[in-house]
């Protein structure tokens, strides 16, 4: 209860269940929740990285080691800790990798920062150095970056192998690999500024169990999970006029309440021959324009389906909004809302033919079709989901370096060379601001220091070896993780996207940064856990109830 005198009596400012803690206390707190979160993906970095079990409340399993997933599953209702998720989210959603590095950066960041906190500088002037180096660091990025064509493949292979290795893909990361580049490169589009486009929208991924991860295929076209409507259609039809529409082939069913009376059996029977004869003229229409293949996203009545197999004609209902949107791209047909309104014109073409182990239809349009679908095969569930995300990662890495157009040498190399350089750039800073600089250039240095833990090795021997490299002008210099070596990591193929190093220089400093400048928590209801009350009492005051915040993080890990 937050408290003033007035006049010689207290005057109360917050309700009794609020709590509050002030300056280093809260300082202290904040800093600790962050770094709890950054310390449960650490182990998960690099290529030695380990994976995490997360059980939902519902008992559903998530077996993965990829940064995003892992925070976003885990049930985190601290405030501080929460910032530090949103940090990974926005890596995810701006580079599409890089979320473990962010996260780990920021809270290695908070800990460098406490320590000078402790040598009383005050948290203004750690801010102001952090945003001098970040944007220091990120110039640097762009200094040491090598510049990649798009249509360089063995390099934006490499690009997607390095990705995957560590993940659920990386056993068949050479075929993925392959897959992922050609993926991206059918749906890249050059700009009239010379620049590239890579429209990953255009790249649906299929997943399918019962096969290994090494049968996966890229179709260019679309996978559709659907039957024939009628058993007596054709399986497959090649170079085939396709129509896409949007509205039910059936008989209209009046808009509101309709009665229809009969006098005699012949009445009914006229009746239904009506509706008979509508549903001929609309299978009857479709047949007249040509197309050989129909994928309508509402019904088709039982009788039209009939009708439409006495034709040769193949049809697929129940299509979703999404796979008709998918299947205009590939076949170049327009959807069509009104049968009674359309002709040949708005018919596209493809090879369509059944996959009957799978149960679905494959549609591959012409080279120039704008769609391409990634068939990813596994063994069991767990399997084709972590799978599925290495290659999310992997597709996002090769499309973002595609449009960026530089790389970096991996394994901890771009890390060590931009914090050798930071430490040269602290000595033209001037004023404590020169102290938080040096902070941020061994903040840096996590990721080398991880990724040799997680490969159980030396780390302090390896980051010496590193400096020593670099300080030798060996730029690339970086860490094999595999034989514990020092060698030049670009030669070797393990790059890293420029982007997504920038992106994860700029969330974890804005992170950090925002952490630091709270000094003052002021809660509206009692945050400390049920256990710590029965510990401690009611009577446990402000600081053991704020306290139970931190608490409430650490039994979360």
């Amino acid at each position: 209860m937050s408290q003033q005198r007035m006049q010689g009596q207290p005057m109360i400012i917050l309700g009794e269940d609020s709590q509050r803690m002030k300056d280093k206390d809260a300082q202290s707190h904040n800093i600790e929740a962050a770094r709890a979160v950054a310390e449960s993906v650490r182990t998960t970095l690099g290529p030695k990285g380990m994976d995490k079990m997360l059980v939902s409340s519902m008992g559903d399993v998530t077996i993965t080691n990829d940064g995003v997933t892992i925070l976003q599953e885990m049930d985190i209702d601290n405030p501080t800790a929460s910032m530090i998720v949103e940090v990974a989210e926005t890596q995810e959603d701006e580079a599409g990798d890089g979320t473990t590095t962010a996260v780990a950066t920021a809270g290695e960041l908070l800990k460098n920062a406490e320590d000078l906190l402790e040598q009383d500088i005050h948290p203004s002037a750690i801010i102001r150095g952090f945003h001098l180096a970040s944007e220091e660091a990120r110039s640097l990025v762009d200094d040491i970056a090598t510049e990649v064509e798009p249509d360089d493949i063995d390099l934006l292979k490499k690009l997607a192998e390095t990705s995957m290795t560590g993940k659920g893909a990386e056993q068949n990361k050479d075929l993925l690999a392959q897959l992922i580049v050609d993926a991206v490169q059918a749906v890249s589009v050059e700009t009239d500024d010379g620049g590239t486009v890579v429209d990953l929208e255009f790249v649906n991924i299929e997943t399918q169990t019962g096969r290994s991860v090494g049968e996966s295929e890229l179709l260019h076209g679309a996978a559709i999970d659907k039957d024939p409507a009628h058993p007596d259609m054709p399986s497959e039809v090649d170079d085939a006029d396709v129509l896409l529409v949007n509205e039910p082939i059936e008989v209209e069913e009046p808009d509101g309440d309709a009665q229809v009376n009969l006098s005699s059996p012949d009445q009914l029977q006229d009746f239904l021959d009506q509706e008979e004869e509508r549903l001929k003229q609309k299978v009857q229409q479709i047949a007249d324009s040509g197309a050989d293949v129909v994928f309508c996203q509402k019904g088709i009545d039982d009788l039209a389906q009939h009708y439409l197999a006495k034709e040769g004609i193949l049809a697929a209902r129940r299509v979703k909004k999404s796979d008709l949107k998918f299947l205009k791209e590939v076949t170049g047909a327009n959807v069509v809302s009104d049968l009674d309104d359309f002709d040949a014109s708005d018919l596209g073409r493809a090879d369509v033919s059944r996959d009957d182990a799978d149960d679905m239809f494959l549609v591959e349009g012409d080279e120039d079709a704008h769609g391409v679908t990634l068939i990813i095969r596994g063994s069991t569930d767990h399997v084709v989901d972590e799978t599925e995300r290495g290659i999310g990662d992997a597709l996002d890495v090769v499309a973002t370096t595609v449009a960026d157009g530089r790389v970096l040498a991996g394994g901890g190399a771009a890390e060590v060379e931009i914090a050798s350089r930071l430490r040269d750039f602290a000595d033209s800073v001037e004023g404590r601001e020169q102290m938080a600089v040096e902070a941020f250039a061994d903040a840096l240095e996590l990721v080398p220091r991880v990724l040799a833990e997680n490969a159980g090795l030396d780390s302090i021997d390896t980051l010496v070896d590193l400096r020593a490299a670099h300080a030798d002008g060996d730029a690339h210099a970086g860490l094999n993780v595999f034989s514990g070596d020092v060698v030049n990591t670009y030669d070797a193929g393990v790059v890293e996207p420029a982007h997504a190093k920038e992106q994860a220089l700029s969330s974890a400093t804005e992170a950090a940064t925002l952490v630091l400048k709270i000094d003052d928590i002021i809660a509206a209801g009692d945050l400390s856990t049920e256990g710590e009350e029965e510990a401690g009492g009611p009577g446990g005051g402000m600081g053991g109830g704020m306290g139970g915040m931190g608490g409430g993080m650490g039994g979360m890990m």
